[in-house]
């Protein structure tokens, strides 16, 4: 639904807009939002959903424009709604998406407010509950929850070159080539947004380095069945901790064009060339690391260790699926590689942009409240926060790999749902007791 007018307002939260009192507030209307709703709304727990802007807006502008999701509509999405007209195995428009997310909140009539900023919570010091300020006023709740996501601050590295010559942008603001001036771009980081925007840029007609660091490379699909299933029946997805040393690393996979391995040397091949880590900028002259040829070995043996998981699940479960030889092949290693280039004068190169697809930070500054570690990291269980009354959804590993999928979302805001409603049980007694005495 759209915003909320003050009779809607009053219905979803039992109060007059003036006295603005509700149970539990959720920041945020993208999937963890409307995820957190929906469930909240199974379970009667009266809420209100803010959304600074519109329902899912990080997938209509924070997107490039080509922009598909990584995994087919059979998979990103939440259990009760299916993709309309779109083919379970297609990867939807990042505006499909979108427009999913709104066709979603209304099955239930999900109480969302939008074009309202949540700019501070502080708990209350001589009553239960919070005291949120709003771009719209004031609102008192008994518990918060932050579905804000992890993509809230695009990080350019201080690393980035003091330049004015140089157009300089994060992925998060790259929507087309045509936006880019002429000339080369250095694409730095190799995950699923730059290889994406990198390919798209080579084919576009632009001359393209690529800055390839660590790295996972799972296939996009093996012997007829996506890598989504693949993870899903491994129990990959399920993991409840990172393997040491690669909580960090970035997964290169990509949607697009139909959904495709991605592959490096197909890259080079393509006309790409492959850079390593990208270490530093002086005088207009970019350095590497020489651990490129690392990286994509690193790349393979992920690769190459989920086919062998894959191989073994099919034979051990005496699955009727075609072999697919074919995929343990490598392409020959590229010049990129074999000769790499360590240092580029970007002048001479005819780089006139780098997007930085580097990644985001999270930024919780409004949340005043004691749930954070000393570097400012979320403390929690599976979204229940160290603070009681706060909760978290959307955040990397909040209770598995795939927590900030959208499906991994969905059974996070499940969990935080029956949380929450086992406290508002809680209190209810604590009430009910109270006016039993009264009387």
């Amino acid at each position: 639904m759209t915003d909320l007018n003050q009779t809607a307002f009053q219905k979803y939260t039992g109060v007059t807009v003036e006295k603005m009192e509700i149970d539990t507030l959720v920041v945020g209307a993208g999937q963890a939002g409307v995820a957190m709703s929906e469930h909240l709304s199974k379970l009667g727990v009266p809420h209100l959903v803010l959304e600074r802007n519109r329902i899912a807006e990080a997938w209509r502008t924070g997107r490039w424009d080509s922009l598909v999701a990584n995994g087919p509509a059979w998979h990103d999405r939440f259990p009760g709604l299916e993709f309309d007209g779109l083919d379970p195995d297609a990867f939807a428009s990042k505006d499909q998406v979108a427009a999913y997310f709104e066709a979603y909140a209304k099955t239930f009539d999900a109480p969302i407010r939008t074009g309202v900023e949540v700019k501070s919570v502080v708990r209350n010091a001589d009553r239960p509950g919070f005291t949120i300020e709003t771009s719209e006023g004031v609102i008192e709740a008994r518990r918060v929850v932050s579905a804000t996501g992890p993509f809230q601050r695009p990080i350019i590295p201080p690393i980035a070159p003091k330049d004015d010559a140089i157009t300089q942008i994060h992925s998060a603001q790259y929507y087309n080539p045509q936006q880019l001036p002429e000339g080369a771009v250095l694409v730095v980081g190799a995950g699923s947004s730059g290889v994406q925007i990198a390919d798209e840029l080579q084919r576009a007609g632009k001359q393209v380095y690529l800055s390839v660091g660590p790295h996972d490379r799972p296939p996009r699909a093996y012997r007829n069945r996506d890598f989504c299933w693949w993870l899903g029946v491994l129990g990959l997805w399920d993991m409840e901790a990172a393997q040491p040393g690669k909580e960090h690393v970035t997964i290169a996979v990509s949607g697009a064009r139909g959904g495709h391995t991605v592959d490096f040397r197909a890259l080079a091949k393509q006309g790409i060339t492959l850079v390593g880590l990208t270490k530093a900028f002086e005088d207009g002259v970019v350095t590497f690391q020489s651990d490129l040829a690392d990286n994509l070995a690193r790349g393979d043996e992920n690769y190459l260790a989920l086919l062998d998981a894959a191989d073994a699940y099919i034979a051990r479960n005496r699955l009727d699926l075609p072999e697919e030889p074919e995929a343990r092949f490598f392409l020959p290693q590229p010049e990129c590689v074999t000769n790499p280039i360590l240092e580029l004068d970007l002048a001479k190169a005819g780089v006139t942009s780098i997007i930085w697809a580097t990644g985001y930070a999270v930024d919780f500054s409004w949340l005043k409240v004691n749930a954070f570690d000393g570097n400012g990291k979320p403390q929690h269980q599976r979204g229940v926060s160290s603070e009681p009354g706060i909760y978290f959804v959307g955040l990397p590993w909040l209770s598995r790999r795939g927590s900030t999928f959208i499906w991994g979302v969905w059974h996070d805001a499940k969990h935080i749902a029956d949380h929450i409603a086992t406290q508002c049980k809680y209190l209810a007694y604590r009430d009910a007791g109270q006016r039993q005495a009264e009387s």
